[in-house]
């Protein structure tokens, strides 16, 4: 068996070069690659094109990096939370491709299963469908949609082994599963990580053979974006 255990974030992230491709999981603030994130502000890495569902918020998650300029592009369904993307995005110094949130997770989850290409009925008639093929299917009109891969997938699950094989937490388990497929190489960082074959098969979200490196995350801030309470 593979032992794809690496010491910590900055081993993972060693290689990432400029201008990669890079996914990233999470949904909001939840179930985000934390401390790969962290070790990509301190490698310097510049000129990345992240896609992940959001942009995060200013002083966490991409928004850390939107802030270094580190990135170039940002594939996205949900960026309202970052002042500074929207900055960014107004003065045309970032390049955004918006997407419809399940037309964004269809296209990563067909790279991940090899479809390069399926149609949907999101988005036509809108800007999305600009310089996109349509086709009539029984009388509706769809929009064709490419697949969408990477060059190394970031993820962050609750519980690993040492193979790979990874098991989520409630909704932290969002984009995760299906960037873990869609990337050459997939990185996994995970609160507790633990020995072949403690991990009950039946609970395994993301099989090992997807994960090419995978390390005990630390310091895990695990933030809430916004809370709601009442007076008793």
């Amino acid at each position: 068996m593979i032992n794809k255990v690496v010491a910590d974030a900055d081993e993972a992230v060693r290689d990432i070069p400029d201008q990669a491709v890079l996914m990233l999981g999470g949904f909001g603030l939840c179930g985000i690659p934390e401390n790969a994130i962290a070790a990509l502000l301190r490698k310097g890495v510049k000129g990345l094109t992240c896609i992940s569902n959001n942009a995060g918020v200013d002083d966490f998650g991409i928004g850390l990096m939107l802030k270094t300029r580190q990135v170039k592009k940002m594939i996205s369904s949900y960026v309202g939370e970052n002042a500074e993307f929207e900055r960014q995005l107004l003065s045309g110094e970032l390049e955004v491709e918006l997407i419809p949130q399940g037309t964004l997770a269809e296209r990563v989850r067909a790279g991940g299963a090899g479809i390069p290409a399926f149609f949907t009925p999101a988005g036509v008639g809108t800007e999305v469908a600009a310089g996109k093929e349509t086709r009539d299917f029984d009388g509706k009109i769809y929009l064709m949609e490419r697949w969408l891969r990477a060059d190394f997938s970031l993820v962050k699950a609750w519980k690993g082994d040492t193979a790979g094989n990874l098991i989520y937490r409630g909704t932290a388990r969002n984009f995760n599963p299906m960037m873990a497929a869609a990337g050459k190489i997939t990185i996994a960082e995970v609160e507790e990580l633990v020995p072949v074959g403690e991990l009950d098969p039946n609970q395994i979200h993301t099989p090992g053979i997807y994960v090419q490196r995978i390390f005990q995350g630390v310091n895990y801030e695990k933030r809430i974006e916004q809370r709601t309470v009442r007076k008793v």
